[in-house]
Parts: C-alpha cells; structure tokens; sequence
C-alpha cells in the first residue's frame, strides 16, 4: 500500500503522464492561480493518504518513481477519462461557470444605462458599431448563455499569457519604443563605429547597459573579436572569413555521411528541431540546414569536445540578431526564402565565427565529462552559501543538488530559462564584460537563483523544489528585469570576484 501510494506523487494513472498540478513555463499557460487554489485546497480535504507519503525525500526515489513516467506509447493510449483528470475539470468547469455567470449578470446592466445615454443623444451624432462587433458582442453573450460550462480561455479579466513572448519585445513593461535617451544612445554608438579606428573600450562601456536593435549586428561582431577596430580592414575581413568558412563547407561536409562522424551528424540532427520549438523561424526547414552546416562543421573542428547537448541554443542568438540586420519585422515569422542567397551565406557564416569566439572561451564545459560546468556550479554553491545561507540550507535539508539544476544553467547559459528576447539582452553585457560568459556568468546565475528565494522558501519537499527551479516563470520577462538581474550580479562580482575568501567557509 505504501509503495502504491508513494507512486502517486508524479502521474495520478499509469496512462496520463505528468503532474495535474499546473506548471508555469510548460508547453501550455498556467490555469488561473485562483482556481488552482481552491482545487488543491479542496483536493486536500478529501486525500486521507498522509502527505509525505506522496513526496519524494530525494533525488533517486524521485527518479525512481519517474523513470517511466513519459513512456514513448503513452501519447497514443492516453485515457482521460481517470477520476484524477475529471475532478480537475469538474472543479475548474464549476469555479469558472459561476464566475461566467457572474460577470455576465454584470454586463446585462451596463447596456441598459448606455441604451438610456444613447437616446438623450440626437439621432445625427449616435454612434453606431461596425457589423464585425457587433457580431461578436451576440457571440460572446449567446456562448455564455447556452454554454456557460465553457473551456479555461473564457473566464473573465484572465490575461492572455503567450506561449512564446516576441523576440522583438524589448520593452515588455510597457516602456515607450524610443525615448530622447534611447536615441542619443544610438546615435553615439553611430559615432563609435563609424570612427576610423573604433574605441573599443567606449564600445563595451556603452554596450554594457544594452545594444540599440540597429547597430547591434556590427557591435556583435566587434565586441566578440571577429571584426577589427579599423574601418578599412572590415570589409576585406569579413569577406575572407566568409570564403573560408564555405570552404570548410565544401572540405568536410560532405564527411557527416562517413563511419566515423555520423553518430555526430546523427545527434545534431536530433536536437536541431528541438531548438526553440514554438518559434516558428527556427522549424523552416533551410534555417535547420543552416544549423546543421555550422553545428557539424564546428564540432569536427573542435574534436577535443566535438558536439554535446546544449551547444545548438547557442547559435540561436546569433542568428537572430545578424538576421535582423536584413529584416525590418519581426523575426520569429519571418521566411528566409525571401531573402537571398548572398544574405544567408553571410548570416550562416558570421553565426558560426561569432560562436566559435563564445565557445573558445569555455570549451572546457564541453570537454569530456564536462569539468568547466562541474567547477562552476560547485562555485555556484559556494557563493550561494554566503550571499544567503538560508536558501543554501533550504536546499540541503531538502536534499536538493545544485547540479540538478544549475548544470542546465551553466550547460545553456540560462537560455532555457529565459525568454530568447532577453538572451539577445543579456549576451550584449556578457560581450562587454572581460570573461563574461565564462566568470560573470557565474554572478548572474547567482543573483538569478536568489531573486526566486521567496518562492523556494515557500516549497517544502524536493519534488516542489525541482519543479519550480525547472520552471521559473519568466515568460514575461524584458529590458527592465533583465537590468535589474545584472545589476545585481554586478553587485555580487565586485563584493566576491576580487577577494574569494570572502564565499569560502
């Protein structure tokens, strides 16, 4: 019974994989925190089984009792009709029907009051809706009428929360597009690039607080050391990189078909789809080829470490930001068929130099048994434990390994973990800051954990922990608390970075 009961925690039937419990950042948007509240309380109350019986006391019994949690025959044989998923629907269809109901009995107010308003006005000026709102206003009141037990998306006053928040977004706290500020910024980035010889020091001074979307392109370039301080030089440069890059193309493609390479080809080809799912740029086919081109080519570059996991999210902003320099819009829809050749042989091949430089500088995270990713998130504790060692205890009273879930932060360097808008954001100060994706890396993933500390206080058991650590809700994130987090992490760098005793015990 005990053992029964112990593998409940994690799937409530054999067949319906996952938690019924919401988790933010999931393929899908959380349910209404409302209704999740009174569901779980209500849940409560009627489970006699002990609570910790149902919780995983550590790693390996959570493991354990999950390892066939997402078996590959469960999508085709998922049965929704178990108690557990039916009492979920039954409570929110209840919670969110009344307050339907509610908020419909409000409205039918309002238009008696505007219908009074309207006839003191002459018939002259009345203001009359165009056919397309007014269809949808008798929609919207005849669906609540005839079918107030209606999906989640129809409760009242609920915000939208996109599965992928735009990579254009920049502002998303509602900041104006361009402020006087904004734009002497841009301007004397102008100034810096266009001078014979660039000040390279001023342009990692001015790029620490942001990159403006026009110039970032050629300041990337600069800041990562694959374009020189001299005008003249750039041209000639780029275009000889460009040409050697094809030229490794046309050397060693062609060999991902051999013995010896292909369970490298094999994997890239793998986790190429797995890039950035929900955007739509990176599931076109001829942007997947790009990647597999400047993935392979690298790795058989680089047999020290060849290619691991996690190494496909770091072209991504690379890409993105060289595309922008062609493109006006939005680039998470936008058809590179459109674009011509020569652009995307330049895109292609400023992406793979660009991460090349990135990637010098901690190959050791990806070297056999990876000891640069080790060491850091050994660091990562340590620090942890001093800036709050409430946190750090919390953690180990609930047995919780920071290499659980720090390794994805050091593998990926946060990107799962954040919007791709607020990567492109982020790596503008990583480039300005010497060893920033190698050392200062390390200050933001602290001051990342710490922003979260109220929140993993309140989670009391290691399955809550994991989740919430694998799951932060940061879908919403933008300019402001991307500013914020490396305020913070400066913060950190000058109190601990230049005298380390200070986080030793």
């Amino acid at each position: 019974m005990a053992a029964d009961n112990s593998k409940q925690f994690w799937k409530r039937s054999a067949k319906l994989p996952g938690s019924i419990q919401p988790v933010y950042g999931a393929q899908h948007p959380p349910l209404d925190p409302r209704l999740t509240k009174n569901f779980i309380k209500e849940r409560s109350k009627v489970n006699t089984v002990p609570l910790k019986s149902k919780k995983a006391s550590s790693f390996h019994e959570f493991a354990r009792n999950t390892s066939d949690a997402w078996d590959i025959g469960d999508d085709e044989e998922e049965d929704f009709s178990s108690s557990s998923f039916q009492m979920l629907n039954s409570k929110v269809a209840l919670a969110t029907a009344a307050q339907v109901l509610e908020n419909h009995s409000k409205l039918r107010v309002k238009p008696e009051r505007s219908q009074s308003t309207t006839s003191d006005v002459p018939a002259s000026h009345k203001v009359i809706k165009s056919s397309s709102d007014a269809q949808l206003s008798r929609n919207s009141s005849d669906t609540c009428l005839r079918n107030p037990l209606h999906k989640q998306q129809s409760l009242p006053l609920r915000p939208i929360i996109p599965l992928v928040a735009r990579i254009s977004d920049q502002n998303a706290s509602g900041a104006p597009p361009m402020t006087v500020r904004e734009k002497t910024r841009l301007e004397k980035f102008r100034q810096l690039l266009s001078s014979h010889n660039t000040d390279l020091d001023e342009l990692r001074k001015c790029s620490w607080p942001g990159v403006p979307r026009e110039v970032r392109p050629v300041t990337w370039r600069l800041l990562s050391g694959y374009l020189p301080a001299n005008t003249e030089r750039r041209k000639l440069t780029l275009q000889r990189k460009r040409e050697e890059y094809f030229g490794f193309i046309e050397q060693y493609y062609d060999s991902r078909n051999e013995e010896h390479h292909q369970d490298t080809y094999r994997q890239i080809h793998i986790d190429i789809p797995r890039t950035n799912p929900l955007i739509p740029l990176f599931q076109q086919p001829l942007v997947q080829e790009i990647f597999e081109r400047i993935l392979f080519i690298w790795a058989i570059r680089h047999p020290a470490s060849g290619y691991v996991q996690g190494i496909n999210d770091l072209v991504t902003p690379f890409f993105v930001v060289f595309l922008s320099e062609y493109v006006e819009e939005d680039v998470e829809n936008f058809d590179v068929t459109n674009l011509s050749q020569d652009m995307l042989r330049s895109i292609e091949a400023d992406s793979f130099w660009c991460m090349s430089k990135l990637l010098d500088g901690i190959q050791d995270n990806y070297t056999f048994a990876q000891p640069g990713i080790q060491k850091k998130v050994k660091a990562l504790e340590e620090l942890v434990s001093r800036i709050d060692e409430q946190v750090h205890n919390h953690f180990r009273r609930y047995e919780v390994e920071y290499l659980q879930f720090a390794f994805r932060w050091m593998n990926n360097l946060l990107m799962r973990e954040l919007p791709l808008r607020c990567t492109i954001r982020l790596w503008d100060t990583y480039q300005s800051e010497p060893e920033g994706f190698s050392h200062f890396h390390l200050y933001v993933c602290a001051a990342f954990l710490i922003k979260w500390r109220k929140e993993i206080l309140d989670e009391e058991d290691f399955q809550g922990l994991l989740m919430l650590l694998q799951n932060l809700p940061t879908i919403h994130w933008g300019n402001e608390e991307i500013g914020l987090l490396l305020a913070e992490a400066y913060r950190l760098k000058y109190m601990f970075a230049d005298a380390p005793n200070h986080y030793r015990r």
